[in-house]
């Protein structure tokens, strides 16, 4: 296999040059294997992304390759909210709203673009972009890679999983962390499993430019000036922990300045609502609902738990890390290779409501401790969850894929 490992540039707003290749294999490779008049339209793959409306980070990731100069275009949906983005950048090849992994329209316009240019790699960003892709390629020689930011719901025994993941013809899986890639790893059903090359993480960076706007205002929220607020931000669905985290609530020592402050629409919710007025602590915690700015609400506060039992690479993690916030987390996903114990927060086991409200008593007992948590978050974030290395990263595999298909 042939891997490209040298760096594409400075950053995001990096060039990718013939130079900043000479050292690599794949750059040896194309020496001895093109000819000359062909090496320069050989080097860079054809790309198309497929997707829906991108968020902030795969939005920056998809013009962070565009700038380093990957032959780049998009299909996604036009009611995103970063669509302008990508449309300004002149990268938006269609307008497509998948409704469905069996979507003839979109699966047509796909195809349509796949006989307009030759290309060599499809990205996928979700389920549906994914079954559409492999249809629509189906016979083409072309690459296929999915991104899985989430764990479980994949196994050999569901037929929907063999039109995704499990497609034979999918080429890679970009895990959004460690513990993705190992959810994948360990997925088996007799002598079945996922061939090991297939699998790659790669981490959805981010950049504190990004996370400038100023901390809200919690004046509404009424909490004491003596309160130590804690932030918890998610949607209502299984998982998340929140019956855990009011139990922990429940636990808090009367003496700790612990407050809670729910941001997310939980208004059906009607369990956890009668779970709240039953605890010990109810005086304490305040429901925000649904919020467009939950960032500079997580600034606001002194702190952020998230006490999920499954997680992929929570952003409300990364967001709050990034206005160096400390944060309480589970060991749940790939938390723990977000927020190492001790040091950017502190780690608690799944579905342990004491550990939670001994880890969250500790924090508001010792503010200094954790605003200098808080500080090492930031600076983690910056160093090892940097959006310019997710598009190093993406712009290498890209490259390595190209390789395979010419050899």
């Amino acid at each position: 296999m042939l891997r490209c490992r040298q760096s594409i540039g400075s950053g995001v707003q990096g060039h990718l040059r013939v130079a900043d290749l000479k050292d690599t294999k794949y750059y040896q490779w194309m020496l001895v294997n093109l000819p000359d008049r062909e090496r320069m339209s050989e080097l860079q793959p054809s790309v198309l992304v497929v997707t829906d409306k991108c968020d902030l980070a795969e939005t920056q990731l998809i013009l962070g390759l565009h700038r380093a100069g990957i032959d780049l275009r998009v299909a996604c949906n036009p009611e995103g909210p970063n669509f302008r983005a990508l449309e300004e950048a002149g990268i938006v090849a269609a307008r497509i709203r998948l409704q469905g992994r069996f979507d003839k329209e979109g699966t047509a316009t796909l195809r349509r673009l796949l006989d307009e240019r030759e290309t060599d790699v499809i990205h996928c960003f979700n389920p549906r972009a994914l079954a559409c892709s492999l249809r629509a390629s189906r016979g083409r020689k072309v690459a296929v890679v999915a991104y899985r930011g989430v764990i479980g719901n994949v196994s050999f025994l569901n037929p929907e999983s063999w039109l995704t993941f499990l497609n034979p013809r999918l080429n890679r899986i970009v895990c959004v962390s460690d513990a993705v890639k190992a959810y994948f790893e360990n997925l088996r059903f007799l002598w079945w499993r996922l061939p090991a090359q297939r699998l790659t993480r790669i981490y959805k960076g981010h950049d504190l430019a990004w996370y400038t706007a100023p901390a809200a205002d919690l004046g509404e929220f009424g909490f004491p000036p003596e309160a130590f607020v804690f932030c918890c931000i998610g949607r209502d669905r299984p998982g998340k922990g929140f019956r855990t985290l009011i139990e922990a609530m429940d636990l808090i020592p009367d003496e700790s300045p612990v407050h809670l402050l729910l941001v997310g629409d939980l208004k059906g919710n009607a369990e956890l609502k009668a779970q709240i007025e039953q605890c010990r602590h109810a005086g304490r915690i305040r429901l925000a609902g649904f919020r467009k700015n939950a960032p500079q609400i997580a600034a606001a506060c002194d702190a952020m738990v998230l006490p999920s039992e499954s997680e992929g690479l929570p952003r409300v993690v990364i967001e709050a890390m990034a206005y160096q916030r400390p944060v309480v987390v589970t060991e749940a996903g790939g938390m723990p290779e977000l927020v190492r114990d001790g040091q950017e927060g502190l780690v608690v086991p799944v579905r342990a409501p004491q550990a939670l409200a001994n880890a969250m008593s500790r924090l508001a007992d010792d503010p200094d401790k954790a605003a200098s948590m808080g500080r090492r978050g930031q600076r983690r974030i910056e160093e090892a969850f940097h959006a310019r290395t997710t598009v190093r990263e993406t712009a290498e595999l890209y490259q390595e894929l190209k390789a395979e298909l010419t050899s």
